[in-house]
Protein backbone atom coordinates (compact mmCIF):
# COMPACT_ATOMS: atom_id res chain seq x y z
CA UNK A 1 0.00 0.00 0.00
CA UNK A 2 1.39 3.39 -0.97
CA UNK A 3 1.09 6.20 1.53
CA UNK A 4 1.01 9.90 0.76
CA UNK A 5 2.62 11.33 3.88
CA UNK A 6 4.90 13.84 2.22
CA UNK A 7 4.90 17.37 0.91
CA UNK A 8 7.07 18.89 -1.79
CA UNK A 9 7.47 22.61 -2.24
CA UNK A 10 9.40 25.07 -4.39
CA UNK A 11 9.07 28.79 -5.24
CA UNK A 12 5.75 29.91 -6.71
CA UNK A 13 7.46 31.39 -9.77
CA UNK A 14 10.05 29.30 -11.63
CA UNK A 15 11.46 30.64 -14.92
CA UNK A 16 13.45 28.69 -17.55
CA UNK A 17 17.11 28.66 -16.51
CA UNK A 18 16.44 29.33 -12.82
CA UNK A 19 18.15 27.17 -10.21
CA UNK A 20 15.56 26.60 -7.49
CA UNK A 21 15.30 24.70 -4.21
CA UNK A 22 12.99 21.70 -3.82
CA UNK A 23 11.99 20.88 -0.24
CA UNK A 24 10.57 17.50 0.76
CA UNK A 25 9.01 16.86 4.17
CA UNK A 26 8.10 13.24 4.95
CA UNK A 27 5.94 12.28 7.94
CA UNK A 28 7.78 9.25 9.30
CA UNK A 29 8.78 8.12 12.83
CA UNK A 30 12.37 7.17 11.84
CA UNK A 31 12.63 4.71 14.78
CA UNK A 32 16.25 3.75 15.47
CA UNK A 33 15.61 0.39 17.12
CA UNK A 34 17.40 1.54 20.29
CA UNK A 35 14.43 3.01 22.21
CA UNK A 36 12.07 1.18 24.53
CA UNK A 37 8.34 1.63 24.98
CA UNK A 38 6.56 2.15 28.34
CA UNK A 39 6.64 -1.59 29.03
CA UNK A 40 10.39 -1.95 28.41
CA UNK A 41 10.11 -3.59 24.98
CA UNK A 42 12.44 -2.43 22.23
CA UNK A 43 10.67 -0.38 19.57
CA UNK A 44 11.58 -2.03 16.24
CA UNK A 45 13.82 -0.15 13.84
CA UNK A 46 11.83 1.56 11.11
CA UNK A 47 13.65 4.15 9.01
CA UNK A 48 13.25 5.21 5.41
CA UNK A 49 15.52 2.91 3.38
CA UNK A 50 15.40 4.84 0.11
CA UNK A 51 13.82 8.08 -1.03
CA UNK A 52 14.11 9.10 -4.67
CA UNK A 53 12.77 11.88 -6.83
CA UNK A 54 12.38 11.65 -10.60
CA UNK A 55 11.83 14.47 -13.08
CA UNK A 56 9.35 13.66 -15.84
CA UNK A 57 9.40 16.41 -18.47
CA UNK A 58 6.92 16.72 -21.30
CA UNK A 59 7.78 14.05 -23.86
CA UNK A 60 10.86 12.81 -21.97
CA UNK A 61 11.51 9.60 -20.01
CA UNK A 62 11.77 9.81 -16.19
CA UNK A 63 15.17 10.98 -14.94
CA UNK A 64 16.31 10.52 -11.33
CA UNK A 65 17.35 13.91 -9.93
CA UNK A 66 17.70 13.10 -6.22
CA UNK A 67 18.25 9.94 -4.18
CA UNK A 68 19.03 9.44 -0.51
CA UNK A 69 19.44 6.39 1.71
CA UNK A 70 19.12 7.93 5.18
CA UNK A 71 20.43 6.19 8.29
CA UNK A 72 18.94 5.91 11.75
CA UNK A 73 20.69 9.17 12.67
CA UNK A 74 17.97 11.20 10.92
CA UNK A 75 15.21 12.61 13.15
CA UNK A 76 11.51 11.89 12.82
CA UNK A 77 9.67 13.69 9.99
CA UNK A 78 12.83 14.34 7.97
CA UNK A 79 13.25 17.34 5.70
CA UNK A 80 15.33 16.96 2.53
CA UNK A 81 16.40 19.76 0.19
CA UNK A 82 18.05 19.79 -3.21
CA UNK A 83 18.41 22.15 -6.17
CA UNK A 84 17.22 21.80 -9.77
CA UNK A 85 17.68 23.90 -12.89
CA UNK A 86 14.38 24.69 -14.60
CA UNK A 87 14.38 23.57 -18.24
CA UNK A 88 10.71 22.86 -18.98
CA UNK A 89 7.41 22.05 -17.29
CA UNK A 90 6.74 18.54 -16.06
CA UNK A 91 6.21 16.47 -12.92
CA UNK A 92 8.34 15.52 -9.95
CA UNK A 93 7.68 11.95 -8.77
CA UNK A 94 8.67 11.15 -5.20
CA UNK A 95 8.89 7.56 -3.92
CA UNK A 96 10.16 6.01 -0.73
CA UNK A 97 10.16 2.71 1.17
CA UNK A 98 10.90 2.01 4.82
CA UNK A 99 12.12 -0.95 6.89
CA UNK A 100 8.52 -2.08 7.54
CA UNK A 101 7.87 -2.36 3.79
CA UNK A 102 5.59 0.68 3.70
CA UNK A 103 5.88 2.60 0.44
CA UNK A 104 4.96 6.18 -0.21
CA UNK A 105 4.64 8.23 -3.34
CA UNK A 106 3.74 11.72 -4.42
CA UNK A 107 3.48 13.37 -7.85
CA UNK A 108 3.42 17.10 -8.27
CA UNK A 109 3.27 19.29 -11.37
CA UNK A 110 5.93 21.96 -11.87
CA UNK A 111 5.09 24.77 -14.29
CA UNK A 112 8.15 26.52 -15.73
CA UNK A 113 7.56 29.98 -17.20
CA UNK A 114 9.34 31.35 -20.28
CA UNK A 115 11.99 33.98 -19.70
Amino acid sequence: MALNLARMSWPDRVVVGDVFKVRILVQHPMETGYLQDNEGRTVPRNVIQTLSCQWVGEGAPPQEVFRVEPSSGISANPLFEFYLRATRSGELWLRWIDDAGQMGQLRQVLTVLSA
